[in-house]
């Protein structure tokens, strides 16, 4: 039974093709690296997924309840807000969006990774944040999505 089980999820994951989004230039890219102070009176949020989980999937990304954009495998999006605030952040999901809440303080950089899970019909996702080490990290990896093009759960 375990092995029939196997065999299906392997023969399902091989047609699986990858998801895609526009991007950013290179040089856009390299500078959104480079990790540089925000604006004076905003906080930089880096919101990213990485791995090839899900990778068939693309998955709307809010802040706010405006869009950032859709997110595909190896990408990452920055965009500013205001500081000294709370903001939702939210992904799409199986049936319905799941957010989470971020306080942020002026100056200051926060990184959000969107993760894909497998539910009971389609893959959802989820949003956590993790460290500014870990983030850069990560992210130094990954190539930046252009902003905008989701779908409207939010309009």
């Amino acid at each position: 039974m375990l092995y029939k089980a196997l065999v299906i999820t392997i023969c399902a994951l091989s047609f699986v093709g990858c998801a895609s989004v526009s991007m950013e230039s290179k040089e856009r890219s390299d500078l959104a690296k480079q990790f540089n102070p925000p604006e004076e009176g905003k906080s930089g949020l880096y919101i990213y997924r990485s791995g090839m989980l899900g990778g068939a999937l693309k998955k709307d990304i809010w802040v706010n309840e405006e869009c950032v954009g859709e997110s595909a495998p190896d990408v990452f999006f920055y965009t500013e807000v205001k500081c000294d605030k709370e903001h939702k952040i939210s992904t799409e999901s199986e049936f319905s969006p799941n957010d989470m809440m971020l306080n942020t303080e002026c100056e200051k950089h926060y990184f959000i990774k969107q993760y894909i899970k497998f539910g009971a019909f389609v893959g959802g996702a989820n949003l956590e944040q993790v460290s500014e080490e870990k983030g850069k990290s990560e992210v130094s990896k990954l190539d930046l999505a252009k902003i905008g093009n989701c779908s409207s759960i939010y309009n």
